[in-house]
């Protein structure tokens, strides 16, 4: 394993930190594979009774690393495929995690990484933290991370922020649903605190299978036919050439063709 997580575990709450500050937590095919590995591994342990998704330095994560989207911007279609369908793999792993998560969210949150917010079961912000859903800024769309994302804020909010890309507070975030408390960077800790303490006082059994009740009764299943379906979506937008030039032009640090 890298240098990519940090992973520790105390009194039955596990903890995974995301440990790349220097690329505001981006993440990369090496990370994902891990991410996904971590999830997978917690499943086996039952005295884990619940997962805290959290980072360090100044953002939660930004999306995709920069060096990741050089190698992808060149993809073809089938790179594409096998690409986003890891990450797939990984958003399933956290959302299907038995235990229950929280996301730590100690800082700013774009693009990929909202999935990863809406991939836990619960996310405490600190009240500084932006959210973004940037994607169309580059001629892409969230696909891969919609099912999770969607759930979270609903379509009604999905609709402004997947086509607007704005930025937003996490005021908001809580207000639309995406966060589920906010707080000050100085009690993020104590309120993550209050929220594993409430989880691990409950029937780890019972917590278990509420978590399954929640998901299988809430929204349509992700399925394979769900995460086949937005997997394409995203490779078949980033092999085009309008994703193509999206990505080139924030690569080269110029406006996109479609603003000339």
């Amino acid at each position: 394993m890298s240098n990519a997580l940090k992973i520790s575990t105390q009194g039955g709450v596990h903890t995974i930190t995301l440990s790349r500050p220097d690329v505001r937590n981006a993440f990369n095919d090496e990370v994902i594979a891990e991410l996904k590995n971590a999830f997978l591994t917690v499943v086996q342990e039952a005295s884990v009774r619940c997962v805290v998704l959290a980072a360090e330095g100044p953002a939660f994560c930004a999306g995709a690393d920069l060096n990741w989207m050089r190698r992808m911007a060149d993809y073809s279609r089938d790179q594409n495929l096998a690409d986003a369908g890891e990450l797939a793999a990984m958003l399933r792993a956290i959302y299907e995690c038995p235990q229950p998560t929280i996301a730590r969210v100690q800082g700013d949150v774009y693009a990929g990484g909202m999935g990863l917010v809406a991939a836990c079961d619960m996310a405490v912000s600190v009240d500084t933290a932006n959210y973004c859903l940037s994607e169309v800024k580059l001629g892409l769309i969230p696909a891969t991370i919609s099912p999770y994302v969607i759930r979270a804020m609903g379509a009604r909010s999905a609709h402004r922020y997947f086509l607007t890309a704005e930025r937003f507070t996490a005021q908001e975030a809580h207000r639309i649903g995406l966060v589920r408390e906010v707080t000050s960077a100085e009690a993020l800790d104590a309120k993550v605190a209050e929220l594993t303490h409430a989880l691990l006082n409950a029937s780890p059994h019972a917590v278990r299978a509420c978590k399954k009740l929640v998901q299988d009764v809430a929204e349509r299943e992700i399925n394979d036919a769900l995460v086949a379906q937005t997997v394409a979506g995203i490779a078949n937008i980033r092999a085009s050439a309008e994703g193509k030039e999206g990505v080139q032009s924030f690569l080269q640090k110029r406006k996109p063709n479609w603003l000339l």
